[in-house]
């Protein structure tokens, strides 16, 4: 009997010593950790163009969170964003559709509030040739509105001192058109983007959750 107890007692105590060890070592400070990157002058950089379907794969690999709209044949414009200059009534005539990170969702899930360095990716996508005033088409599923062509990127990231003046957040868009998009992005003046968010989206940390069933509904891991 004390020959197999000796080592148990052995083993336990290793363990407990190692327990010991590991509660008293310090996590080292984590580091903010974002997917945007900015040249020189503090633009957002665009990935390179050899590289951007690469990128691209990346990002649309990220939750998915939803997808807005407000065509134009909606809102008293001419459909499909087809006016001279690309002059649009609705301001926003794609499908958005959202992306952001795993881990960022999760925090948002946990806290109600996005992580410093978090990028909110959105994909645009004009409604696909359509058919009737509205912009609406009929398909085998019925009439309505569907995917067409990709029309741009913009992105948002959240640093509260870079952003400090537009309540932590920074808007930049590479382009409301079809392919290529600008290689950088200046920030959004506090007009073009983040003034419609902090007069409606302010309490939901800058975002329109309401549309985003995920993170509305908090659908929590569990």
């Amino acid at each position: 009997m004390k020959r197999y107890l000796l080592p148990t007692l052995a083993g336990l105590l290793f363990l407990a010593g190692a327990t010991v060890a590991l509660v008293q070592t310090k996590a080292p400070a984590q580091k903010t950790q974002t997917s945007a990157v900015f040249d020189s002058q503090g633009k957002m950089k665009e990935p390179d163009p050899h590289v951007f379907r690469r990128w691209v794969h990346v990002f649309r690999r990220w939750v998915f969170v939803g997808a807005p709209l407000t065509p134009e044949g909606l809102n008293n414009g001419k459909y499909n964003c087809d006016q001279p200059g690309g002059w649009t009534k609705s301001n926003f005539p794609e499908y958005h559709h959202v992306y952001i990170e795993q881990k960022n969702v999760d925090a948002y899930l946990k806290t109600g509030e996005f992580p410093e360095g978090t990028v909110i990716v959105k994909e645009l996508t004009r409604i696909l040739d359509p058919k009737f005033p509205d912009g609406s088409r009929t398909e085998p599923s019925g009439r309505g509105y569907f995917n067409g062509v990709y029309n741009g990127i913009d992105l948002s990231m959240k640093d509260s001192k870079k952003f400090a003046k537009s309540n932590g957040w920074g808007y930049f868009t590479f382009g409301h058109h079809p392919l290529p998009y600008e290689a950088t992005a200046a920030e959004a003046p506090l007009e073009t983007c983040a003034g419609c968010h902090l007069a409606n989206v302010a309490k939901t940390d800058m975002t329109w959750i309401q549309f985003y069933p995920i993170l509305r509904d908090k659908d929590k891991v569990k």
